[in-house]
Parts: structure tokens; C-alpha cells; sequence
């Protein structure tokens, strides 16, 4: 291990800036394949202390959750590296070819369940040669694509027990959402395959109904934003299970002096679920949402809580939604259902709640208008949309030129 570390202190101060492009490109294959066979050693020292229990030693259960507080790994990819322990006893090719770096832990990780208890002995029961399908898989992970192996095993596994029962979808899918300080989300998840499909087609409906004119954002991006709009709908529609009497909302909890202060505040607000967010981002919520006035004394006590009222009446929305039809930002044609009353002038400065105070602004529009940009309706009932610069974005515009 000594001689480990010494290694990788001299490739810490390697100066890769340095290299040429098929330089670093060599260099990556090669830690990529010293990552693939540390990934197995760990494996493999894994299996053992599971075998002699040594979680005890620390006063813990189990490896997995030995791995969760000591290792700090989520809970799922504790999880899959006690399975990948296991697994790789049952399959020495396929270990062999892990220990020398030709696979890697995903790939492992795709191939485990071939090897679980009960569908060895369905092996076993139907003459099959478990030796031969290791060198196959083996062989398969270390020349073909990730993809193309998930479809083999999960052909294995289907033909393997053809009649019997199908199994429990909920039984494949995992999510986990991991919070960091700022706020920001991290998600790690897998879904059954009809689970999968049902998420995709439904992401697939928001992201075409919803290409506004110059969309500029990667396909990753679109999706993301898909699934957010996904569950503004579900909230916006009032029909998701209540919280201990509460209708499920997105909760944020702000000083008052920090949602007057026109300046961004970053980090002035906190959510219902721990994370931080700016005071230009309360003020986009409170523009479309309920509000609770509460009064604290120095210890953070609270003295008084005011009744909720919620900022755009229903009535006010529905006038809203009539008039502007979809999103006002320019290009953009969102339907009236994932937009939010966008105050034109905030209610905390003394704007009115008014239709003449108001506009309709999809999610990503709205957070951009309280980040500089700017909408503004003309005598004539026109939308017109301005840049932090001032400049108007036009659509369709012709240029002009002269000869």
C-alpha cells in the first residue's frame, strides 16, 4: 500500500497541461485501467471482511453500512460493491478480467445478478454451464459497449426462468437525491424498464411541446428542465398525497429585510429541505405563491404567526391566463399551466397585485427576468422582451441592408 500511495503522489504533480492531446489521451486509458483494477481490489477485500464480520470490529452490522459511514458512500453504491463482492466469488473469469483492468465496476456491477443464489441453482437445475457463461460475459465486458452487455444479461436472466413469475418492478428502482450546501441536487437513480419508459416518454412530451425559438441548451439540459416542470405540474395540480395534513409545496423561509432588498442575496434563504438559495430566487417564488409572515424574537423563537395568504388569487391567475395565453417572454410559447404571475413590479416594493402588474412567465423565463432581463407590455398589448443590457430581443426581425 506504501508503494501505492508513492505512486500516486508522483502522478498528482505530473504536469498534464503540458501533454500533447494523444498524450493525454494514452494516459487517461491507462489510469482508467489502473482505476478498474483497484476497483476490483476493493472488491475483493470487501468480500473477505464481510466473510469474517469485521463490520464488529467497529461496532457495526453490516459492510454496507460500514461502507456508508466510514467509506462515506451512498447508500446505493455501498450496496453494489457488497454485491460485486459477492458476485465476483462465483466468477473467477470475469474477476480475472476486473483484477487486470479490463472491466470496470459498472460493468461488474451489470453482470452480479447472474451469479445471486437462486439463479445459480436455476443454472444448475436446467444444465446450464455456469463456467461457460462467466468466460462469455467476460469476454463480452471487455470488448463490447456497456449498453450491448446489459442487453446479453438481461437476456440470460429472461431465458433462464421464462415462466416464471415476472418480476416486482419496484424491486429495481432506487433514487437518491443528495443535497450539498449550496442547495444544488445531485441525482442518482435506476429504474425498471417500463419504469424507464414511462419517465422517458413523459420528459420526452415536456421537452418537445416546449423549444422555444434560439434554445440553445444540450440535450442534458433539456431533460433536466423536463423533469422539474414534471413536478411543477404535479404540484401546481393539487393532487399529490398531503404531509401530515399539509398540501405538498416548495417551502422557502426568508428574512423580510433580505426579500425588499433588491440586491441577489446569495445564500439569504433556506428551503423546506435544507438547501440555500438566493434572495432574487424567494423573490421568483413569492411572486406566484402563498406567504406567511412570522415574527421571531433574538433566539430565533417564533412569537407570531400571521395567516398564510396567497399572493395571486385565482381569479387574478385565471384574467392572467386569459389574456397572455403562454409565456410573454419573447420566443418562447410555454403553456399557461407551467407558467407563474410574474410581478412586473415586485409586491415587497410596493407593486400592486393587478393584471396590469402582471404577466405570465414559464420557470426558466421567470428566473431570468429577476436576473436582469426585462418584459414589458405596450399600449398597444404587445409583450416586448429586453436584455440585461437594455437591448429588445426580436423575433423575426428582417436586416436590413443597404447597397
Amino acid at each position: 500500500m506504501s508503494e501505492l500511495r508513492s505512486a500516486l503522489d508522483a502522478l498528482a504533480v505530473e504536469d498534464v497541461r503540458s501533454l500533447g492531446p494523444r498524450q493525454q489521451l494514452d494516459r487517461i486509458t491507462e489510469l482508467l485501467e489502473a482505476r478498474n483494477r483497484l476497483d476490483a481490489q476493493l472488491a475483493r477485500s470487501v468480500r473477505a471482511a464481510e466473510l469474517q464480520q469485521a463490520p464488529e470490529d467497529d461496532g457495526l452490522k453490516s459492510m454496507r453500512s460500514w461502507l456508508r459511514g466510514h467509506g462515506r458512500l451512498s447508500p446505493g453504491a455501498a450496496g453494489q460493491l457488497v454485491r460485486n463482492g459477492r458476485a465476483l466469488e462465483h466468477l473467477p473469469a470475469l474477476a480475472s478480467a476486473f483484477a487486470d483492468g479490463a472491466v470496470t465496476a459498472e460493468q461488474v456491477a451489470v453482470i452480479a445478478p447472474v451469479a445471486t443464489e437462486d439463479r445459480r441453482r436455476a443454472a444448475r437445475a436446467q444444465g446450464v454451464d455456469l463456467a461457460e457463461v462467466d468466460r462469455t460475459l467476460a469476454a463480452l465486458a471487455a470488448e463490447r459497449p456497456l449498453q450491448q452487455l446489459t442487453r446479453v444479461v438481461h437476456h440470460y436472466l429472461a431465458r433462464l426462468d421464462p415462466d416464471g413469475p415476472e418480476p416486482d418492478p419496484t424491486e429495481e428502482r432506487s433514487l437518491i437525491l443528495a443535497t450539498f450546501s449550496d442547495g444544488t441536487v445531485v441525482l442518482r437513480g435506476r429504474l425498471d424498464a417500463t419504469g424507464g419508459e414511462k419517465l422517458a416518454a413523459a420528459l420526452e412530451a415536456i421537452t418537445q411541446a416546449d423549444r422555444p425559438r434560439g434554445d440553445r441548451r444540450t440535450r442534458g439540459q433539456q431533460l433536466a428542465d423536463a423533469l422539474v416542470q414534471l413536478a411543477d405540474n404535479a404540484l401546481a395540480a393539487g393532487n399529490l398525497p398531503f404531509l401530515r395534513t399539509v398540501k405538498p409545496t416548495v417551502v422557502v423561509t426568508i428574512p423580510a429585510a433580505d426579500l425588499a432588498d433588491p440586491a441577489p442575496g446569495p445564500a439569504a434563504a433556506a428551503t423546506g429541505f435544507g438547501g440555500l438559495v438566493s434572495a432574487a430566487t424567494a423573490r421568483a417564488l413569492a411572486c406566484d405563491g402563498s406567504i406567511t409572515p412570522v415574527v421571531l424574537d433574538e433566539h430565533g423563537v417564533p412569537l407570531n404567526l400571521g395567516r398564510t395568504k396567497r399572493v395571486v388569487p385565482p381569479h387574478l391567475r385565471r384574467a392572467v391566463e386569459l389574456r397572455d395565453q403562454a409565456c410573454v417572454f419573447a420566443g418562447c410559447a410555454a403553456p399557461t399551466h407551467w407558467c407563474d404571475v410574474h410581478h412586473l413590479q415586485h409586491w415587497i416594493l410596493g407593486g400592486e397585485t393587478s393584471l396590469e402588474n402582471s404577466a405570465l412567465l414559464c420557470e426558466r423565463h421567470h428566473t431570468k427576468i429577476h436576473h436582469g432581463f426585462r418584459v414589458q407590455r405596450d399600449p398597444g398589448g404587445r409583450w416586448r422582451t429586453f436584455r440585461p443590457d437594455h437591448s429588445e430581443i426580436v423575433i423575426g426581425a428582417r436586416l436590413l441592408t443597404t447597397r
